[in-house]
């Protein structure tokens, strides 16, 4: 577990040729590296299953699809989705490719979507009752597109896929997640407890900041 420490707060960003657009990459230096010490042990042990899995697949030769998977995939899932393919190709590994879904579909909230741009992301939203919503990290990779959706859409991996549920209900609703490899239990609180409160934007921040130094370390861990 020493050595485990020492290597996490030696790591950086990723790899120096890889540059995030400066306000992002700014949120990561200042607000997610410092916190990757701090993630509780027992937390790791859950998003060491995420790193093993990253790990066995690219020493397998095949990608490494992680599909991120709440009730409405709305918040959680969608925070999830993006930090990790923003890790992942921070930390050069082109091998992972992240999708999100729901076990029913709603919109990408919007007050998810300011937590995103607050944090340095750059949006352009799509008209309609579900947006697809284009998020950007960098100026050197293809924006991710957002919108909900259900878990089995065919615009996610229908097989051999890692099933992270990112939210207590759907992991106790969906016993089984068809076409998953692995599975792994990854919940978060809902910052919709603060919707429509004073306490609405820093609700989801917090839980934006979680989130993305959470999947920080998995990457880090999964590119040693």
């Amino acid at each position: 577990m020493i050595t485990l420490f020492l290597t996490t707060i030696m790591l950086t960003t990723g790899p120096a040729d890889r540059h995030l657009h400066p306000e992002l990459q700014r949120y990561v230096q200042d607000r997610v590296l410092p916190g990757i010490a701090e993630i509780p042990a027992e937390r790791r042990e859950q998003l060491d299953l995420i790193v093993a899995f990253v790990k066995e697949r690219k020493a397998a030769g095949v990608t490494a699809d992680l599909t991120f998977i709440c009730t409405h995939n709305s918040r959680r899932s969608h925070l999830s989705q993006l930090w990790a393919a923003t890790a992942a190709w921070a930390h050069g590994l082109d091998h992972v490719r992240t999708f999100s879904g729901g076990t029913e579909a709603t919109a990408f909230n919007p007050r998810a979507v300011s937590a995103v741009e607050r944090a340095g992301y750059q949006v352009v939203r799509s008209e309609g009752s579900n947006p697809v919503y284009a998020v950007s990290f960098t100026a050197d990779h293809d924006p991710e597109r957002c919108w909900s959706k259900v878990y089995d859409d065919p615009a996610n991996p229908q097989k051999g896929f890692c099933a992270v549920m990112t939210c207590s209900e759907a992991d106790a609703n969906c016993p089984i997640v068809r076409g998953a490899l692995d599975r792994v239990s990854l919940p978060y609180v809902d910052p919709k407890e603060a919707d429509d409160t004073p306490e609405e934007a820093a609700r989801y921040d917090e839980r934006c900041l979680q989130i993305a130094t959470e999947l920080w370390y998995v990457m880090q861990q999964a590119a040693l």
